[in-house]
């Protein structure tokens, strides 16, 4: 090579546009070779990628190349999660179709991850708003359907009465719509759901094999599953009727000071209709949360009713209330309040001056002491519960359970917080829902040769609510049954429907139908998956029973999707904001001593938390603007450097800077490569070959800023280094090992030197076995207990040798001075220490 300075603005373009051409990254499912699937989770086609778009996608992608190198037919694929609120959003307040909005995304994207060079194989590209893909998800839904995985109710949900809408808990703030500001309320509408309940033992139980995934991401999906043993018991009520409830801690039962129902629990409205004051509570409760966790943290209220309980054991009544933290599809939709012993039950208690009584304690000798300011949810010893008194709570759990099953009055029963999965929506922008609504027979599937049913393109959204119910001809058509005029589903299915078996689609995708189970077995289970944390519970869940569903139904060999699971950091950088809380972006502040400013009017900033890049808080770095600036293998070097890859990285432009400073040092190493060097460099030559073993494990196990620190060090040794065939050997190692991670920088300096073909197709350096053990060490010497002179020797070198090499040193004599040696130390290979 003749350049001492590399161009990324010449070479990145020709080495994509040669990988391109050559197919380089095209998976072959008819190889014999061992397969790989590498895959990240795909983006949602906001408009621009972001940094954190850049980290994930890089991890994967020097993974798949390292594959690729080790022999593997790898596939790494790409396309887009394309359905969903902010396209529908888009065409609210841009007067765009969501489609247009959504493609036109796509474009810009795609153009922008081609530019960092990842290895994917585009020739299984797809957008999950293409009618081809949810076509074939339809057929899938309706292989669900008849096979009775999917069912219709009536089920309480969030709806915004100026948009007409249906609301995720996510899009619910403060009790309002988070578009209209509208007060929600709930209300029951006739909803689709999957049953995936029916997988709950198995979805725990497969945790258990999930050897590679993090453990707190199956903690999560255990506690989201919530597996729960307890008692199903029925107080009788001062009007003679029964309420079920279902406790898992009945060990607390001497401890219940009051009963609650939900606001829409039967007996709530009976309630209503005797008590005037009933009913307006009951309707502002409808204007809460409907999960658990906003529950959680929300205010607690309650209304007592007239009503009592009969405590089962001391036969003493206990007030009956409506309460706004009951929900009614959660268990019975009615609790046993505890509020010694759960802090919920604690705060209303409060609120209401509830008896609230200790029955577990940490030692008997606590049974009488004062109460504090919270819940004890500690475990301990039974106290002031009559016959339970001493009992270990196990042992009272089991005591109550038996008692209440001999008596007739209730049984243990295993419960799951799992609920089935909800998937009607009401919005354009979703897979349509194949059933056809049947005035003589109800709902019926759409004839599959009828698929995909698409949906329609003449469509505004002037109109709140959603476009699809007041389509003038959409939803009409006639029953697949009698041929008599029919109503089609207006609902779109979740869009986490359309996450749950793309991985599927990816590795099989025949035209006829969703996937072949033949195919698929040759790439399934994905062997590395690569996303945020925040995906952790609903997306995996979903796309393990999803998995789970198509084995049920014998469309499957495997029923585990992701074999091992990595969740990588967030790139992070400072925030700035001006007096009045506007934000700014980092290209609009510049930095004067310690002082920022705005570089428009000199206006003092102030530079707040490092915190995720978010557009909303403006302290985004586009990676267009610092490729154009750096090229994309700086950029790429960057996300794999100093930050472990499962922590958050903070984004630097010194950080920027020093690996563009690396990628040029780089090229000056491989320029200085030559081939007519002669002679031996021992040390150098174990070290490259030791290097090109620690860096295939650092891949291995994802440990990225590893395998950089390992590269650096080795690449500073040969810089070092004068010409030898060693140096050479060093160079070329390198030169392959950095081609994951720098790959166009790799793919200029293999075509520089001569090299056939292209380095992308190349394999992994060999390595001597031989070369990784040491044969020589280095031996430290003390006298006084200071380290005085290292010695190399060597390895296994006898005792009295390493002691005639230490005396013999003149840095040794000089802090003798004289003394007589009383006695010498020798640890073999470590340490020489002198006393005198």
């Amino acid at each position: 090579m003749t350049e001492n300075r590399f161009d990324p603005s010449t070479a990145d373009g020709r080495w994509q546009s040669a990988w391109e051409q050559a197919g380089t990254f095209t998976a072959d499912s008819n190889s014999d070779k061992p397969k790989s699937y590498i895959l990240e989770m795909f983006p949602y086609p906001s408009g621009r990628i972001h940094m954190g778009h850049v980290r994930n996608y890089t991890m994967g992608d020097v993974l798949a190349r390292y594959k690729k190198m080790r022999g593997a037919e790898v596939l790494h694929p790409m396309g887009w999660d394309a359905f969903g609120m902010p396209a529908e959003n888009a065409a609210m307040e841009k007067k765009v179709h969501p489609g247009a909005w959504t493609h036109s995304n796509i474009e810009g994207m795609k153009a922008q991850l081609k530019r960092i060079g990842f290895a994917l194989d585009w020739t299984r590209e797809f957008a999950t708003c293409d009618p081809e893909y949810y076509g074939h998800e339809q057929a899938l839904f309706l292989d669900m359907y008849e096979a009775g995985l999917v069912y219709r109710k009536s089920s309480e949900v969030n709806w915004d009465p100026v948009d007409m809408t249906v609301l995720a808990n996510e899009q619910v703030i403060d009790g309002k719509g988070w578009r209209s500001g509208a007060e929600v309320e709930k209300r029951k509408l006739d909803q689709w759901f999957l049953k995936i309940t029916d997988f709950a033992e198995d979805l725990l139980e497969g945790l258990g094999n999930l050897k590679d995934w993090p453990d707190k991401v199956r903690l999560m999906q255990e506690n989201w599953i919530g597996k729960s043993s307890g008692l199903e018991f029925s107080f009788e009520l001062s009007n003679g009727e029964k309420l079920p409830v279902y406790t898992t801690r009945p060990d607390t039962i001497f401890g219940a000071s009051f009963v609650a129902v939900a606001a829409d629990h039967p007996i709530a409205k009976a309630v209503a209709e005797d008590d005037p004051l009933a009913g307006p509570f009951i309707e502002e409760c409808k204007k809460g949360g409907t999960t658990a966790a906003e529950l959680e943290t929300a205010e607690k209220l309650g209304f007592r009713t007239q009503l009592s309980a009969r405590h089962p054991f001391t036969g003493d009544p206990m007030p009956l209330f409506i309460a706004n933290f009951v929900l009614m599809d959660y268990g019975t939709g009615a609790v046993m309040g505890v509020p010694g012993h759960d802090q919920r039950d604690f705060e209303f208690a409060t609120k209401y001056a509830l008896p609230i009584e200790r029955v577990v304690a940490k030692d008997a000798t606590d049974a009488d002491a004062p109460m504090g300011n919270e819940a004890e949810a500690g475990d301990g010893v039974i106290v002031n519960s009559e016959f339970l008194d001493g009992m270990s709570v196990e042992d009272a759990k089991a005591e109550v359970i038996k008692r209440a099953e001999d008596g007739g009055w209730g049984e243990g029963t295993t419960v799951w917080r799992l609920r089935d999965w909800g998937i009607s929506r009401q919005r354009y922008w979703g897979t349509p829902i194949p059933i056809i609504h049947s005035p003589d027979h109800g709902p019926v599937p759409v004839p599959r040769d009828q698929l995909p049913v698409e949906l329609p393109e003449d469509i505004d959204f002037d109109t709140p609510g959603n476009p699809l119910e007041r389509h003038p001809t959409w939803k009409h058509t006639t029953c697949p049954i009698s041929g008599k005029p029919a109503l089609r589903e207006t609902d779109t299915l979740d869009t986490f429907t359309n996450s749950s078996w793309y991985f599927l689609r990816f590795a099989s995708q025949p035209p006829d139908k969703p996937f072949d189970a033949e195919e698929i077995a040759k790439w399934m289970p994905v062997q590395h998956y690569i996303g945020g944390i925040e995906h952790a519970i609903l997306h995996l869940l979903y796309a393990r029973f999803w998995t789970r569903a198509m084995a049920h139904i014998g469309k499957l060999d495997v029923k585990e999707p992701f074999a091992a699971l990595f969740t990588q950091g967030m790139v992070t950088h400072e925030t700035y904001s001006l007096g009045d809380g506007s934000w700014l972006s980092p290209d609009e502040v510049s930095k004067d001593g310690a002082d920022w400013t705005r570089i428009e009017d000199g206006a003092p900033v102030t530079a707040g938390r490092v915190v995720k890049m978010s557009k909303s808080k403006k302290n985004v770095v586009d990676p267009d603007a610092i490729i154009d600036q750096y090229g994309a293998d700086a950029v790429r070097w960057f996300m794999l450097s100093d930050s472990p890859p499962e922590r958050d990285l903070p984004w630097s432009e010194a950080g920027i800077e020093g690996c563009w400073r690396f990628v040029q040092r780089l090229w000056r190493l491989f320029d200085a490569y030559d081939p007519a060097a002669t002679g031996e460099d021992k040390a150098l030559a174990r070290k490259a070959h030791q290097t090109i073993v620690a860096v295939a494990e650092d891949i291995e196990a994802l440990s990225f800023n590893k395998a950089v620190a390992r590269l650096y060090e080795l690449t500073g040794a040969a810089e070092k280094a004068e010409p030898s065939e060693a140096r050479n050997f060093a160079i070329r190692a390198i030169l392959h090992m950095v081609s994951p991670m720098m790959p166009h920088l790799a793919e200029e300096a293999h075509a520089k030197m001569g090299a056939d073909g292209l380095i992308a197709d190349a394999e992994w350096p060999a390595h001597d076995p031989a070369m990784l053990v040491e044969d020589e060490v280095t031996i430290a010497i003390q006298h006084k207990g200071k380290l005085r002179d290292t010695i190399t020797a060597p390895k296994g070198a006898p005792k009295e040798d390493l002691e005639a090499l230490a005396l013999a040193s003149e840095k040794v004599q000089r802090s003798l001075q004289g003394a007589e040696v009383r006695k010498v130390i020798v640890v073999p290979d470590r340490l020489v220490n002198i006393v005198t």
